[in-house]
């Protein structure tokens, strides 16, 4: 029976094909030949062919416990066969079958997003043997480490480090913006840009699956095929709607003494448009998310997201650009020179930014450290038997001791809006304060407000920074509530209680340190240059850090949502129609059947039209904004 149906869906289109033309024929020896024993042999045949793969599907429902719209089809048509109404039985098998073929190439279309970033997928890359030469390979056989040249035109087949040339990449396929970027020496790359001039020599550092590309593919693929709550309970409600529709069909049967009646309730009662109108919808959504660089990781994401009253952003690498530099060097005690390189050697233990800030202050190779981190506060190094202390005030008095002098000045570079990391051995003979400023992101105000015009109630800051410092960088935002001086777990536990208090919240970040307060939220988000950490614990990954896609993500979702009820809608009124018009005697199964066909196309069209959705991004505007903030900070 197996081989039957894989048979039939193999050849679908053909046997639709095939009955289209013998109904053709059944119609034109009716209608002009005037012969009614060929009109009902062909709508025999007709019907027979028809219902085959049906009546398999049905029985293979049936041997799971499962009453679905097949069987309520299947047991229609043999019905009509009982009572000689072969036209009626040949008629509702041609349009299901007709119906499933249009739902399958329509709900292809929804699925395009996906196809066209698998067909995206780079194939072949070209190595560069030791002796300068290169050589085509597939990018399967591709190891880390290997050097790819890439020219004019090209696809960058790996993820990899840019060691020779230079050149403009169209990055869409990864973040969505069709913008050119300047690469060279240093930069990073990722498989699936198009260079669109110049020549790039790459040092593989990820192939296949393991690129940025690939995991994009993969997020997506598992996304459409995860059910949201709402088609959970769809689902749920169709398991006892199916068999319900099937005892009232009988009950008709049994009352009025017309099977015919009977039979057409079981077509009628048919819930295939209220089944796919969810799911067409969700796919949809995450289809348009992804090709905008906005990776939903499931239904059920896209549930939660509509309903955001309030989201909390960490401020380093979200607000800010993440690329902080060292503004003020105020040291208190000890040689200036020996305090800079002593810090910039234990600074490179660190992946915090305002670390890397710091560790950029000298080239001189690190010495053998040992490194403790203390979590939110900074980080303990011992070397040659002395220990030192560079982080936050608390770390450095906890170990120290504390003194007026480093509190002024602390006090001092907070009011000029810098955030402090702290320098100090044992015994305070090395002492030293570091102001370090980061640019606010060009779009964040721009997100903001279009976050407040998206019925956003409250927006919030969490930052590690002391609240003075907190504020002045909050000022130069839309930011309702701002927190300084937070740990992570102060975070989390911040997150928890909005929760606590009825608000549905998003919480925005990139570290590990952020990690607690993400997966405390209704909503976790995570910008593509977060850590694996963040990310892993995300619910939505921005692959191109601009805050902007946060707004269309919420307006994706709450767009997802409308299109999945309007969906529902339009598949019960439907229902409830047929079964008025039924009644009323205005329908009868040939034209029910062509109606419930017709509708279930109408929620596959509607739920394709998330895929044209767009919302305008106004760069102009935001390069303005980058001036005004430039010259603010």
């Amino acid at each position: 029976m197996i081989k039957l149906q894989q048979f039939f869906m193999r050849y679908k289109k053909q046997l639709l094909l095939v009955n289209t033309i013998l109904l053709l024929l059944a119609e034109g020896s009716k209608w002009l030949l005037h012969m009614n024993l060929p009109y009902q042999a062909l709508m025999l045949i007709v019907g027979i062919v028809g219902v085959l793969p049906i009546a398999l599907t049905a029985i293979s429902s049936l041997r799971v416990k499962l009453i679905s719209i097949d069987v309520l089809v299947s047991l229609a048509v043999i019905g009509a066969f009982i009572i000689g109404e072969f036209n009626e039985a040949a008629i509702v098998t041609w349009l299901f079958m007709l119906g499933d073929v249009l739902e399958e190439l329509t709900l292809k279309k929804t699925r395009s997003a996906v196809a066209d970033l698998t067909k995206m997928a780079p194939q072949t890359a070209l190595v560069v043997q030791d002796d300068g030469s290169t050589e085509k390979e597939d990018v399967d056989f591709i190891d880390p480490g290997e050097k790819i040249l890439v020219k004019t035109g090209d696809q960058v087949p790996v993820d990899g480090k840019v060691i020779s040339g230079s050149g403009y990449l169209n990055e869409a396929s990864v973040n969505g913006e069709s913008k050119l970027v300047n690469k060279k020496a240093g930069n990073e790359v990722y498989a699936g840009t198009i260079l669109e001039n110049g020549t790039l020599t790459v040092e593989t550092t990820a192939v296949g699956e393991d690129t940025t590309f690939g995991k994009i593919i993969e997020m997506v693929e598992e996304a459409q095929d995860t059910k949201s709550h709402t088609e959970k309970l769809i689902n749920r409600f169709s398991k006892y709607y199916t068999p319900a529709v099937l005892v009232i069909a009988i009950a008709v049967g049994l009352i009025t003494k017309d099977l015919k009646l009977a039979i057409t309730v079981m077509v009628l009662g048919c819930p295939g448009a209220l089944v796919i109108g969810v799911p067409v919808s969700t796919v949809a959504g995450i289809g348009n998310g992804a090709k905008n660089g906005i990776m939903f990781k499931g239904s059920q994401v896209m549930d939660q997201t509509h309903r955001i009253d309030e989201i909390a952003f960490d401020k380093t690498g979200t607000l800010t650009v993440g690329h902080p530099e060292v503004s003020a060097i105020e040291v208190l005690n000890g040689p200036k020179d020996e305090i800079i390189k002593l810090a910039a050697q234990i600074e490179r233990q660190s992946n915090h930014p305002l670390a890397q800030a710091i560790a950029k202050l000298s080239k001189q190779k690190p010495a053998s450290i040992k490194v403790e981190t203390v979590k939110g506060k900074g980080i303990i190094a011992t070397l040659n038997n002395q220990k030192y202390y560079l982080g936050n005030q608390d770390l450095i008095v906890e170990n120290t001791r504390t003194n007026a002098k480093l509190d002024k000045t602390i006090n001092h570079l907070s009011q000029l809006g810098t955030s402090i990391v702290a320098f100090a051995n044992e015994d305070q003979s090395q002492l030293a304060v570091f102001g370090i400023k980061d640019q606010l992101r060009p779009e964040a105000n721009d997100a903001l407000t279009r976050l407040k015009e998206l019925g956003v109630k409250k927006l919030v800051m969490l930052s590690g920074d002391n609240q003075e410092t907190a504020e002045r960088i909050a000022a130069k935002l839309s930011i309702d509530e701002v927190h300084g001086q937070m740990l992570p777990q102060d975070k989390a536990a911040f997150v928890k209680k909005e929760r606590a208090k009825g608000h549905h919240i998003a919480f925005i970040g990139d570290g590990i340190n952020d990690s607690p307060a993400l997966a405390n939220a209704n909503v976790a988000i995570a910008v593509g240059s977060g850590t694996d950490v963040a990310i892993e614990v995300s619910d939505i990954v921005l692959v191109k850090n601009d805050l902007r896609k946060i707004a269309y993500a919420l307006g994706l979702s709450k767009k997802t949502i409308l299109n999945m009820n309007e969906n529902i809608v339009m598949a019960l009124l439907t229902v409830l129609l047929l079964f008025f018009g039924l009644f009323a005697g205005y329908v009868e199964m040939a034209s029910g059947m062509f109606i419930h066909e017709f509708s279930i196309l109408i929620v596959i069209l509607n739920g394709m039209r998330l895929i044209k959705f767009q919302q305008k991004i106004d760069d102009h505007q935001v390069y303005n904004q980058q001036n005004k903030v430039a010259l603010d900070m």
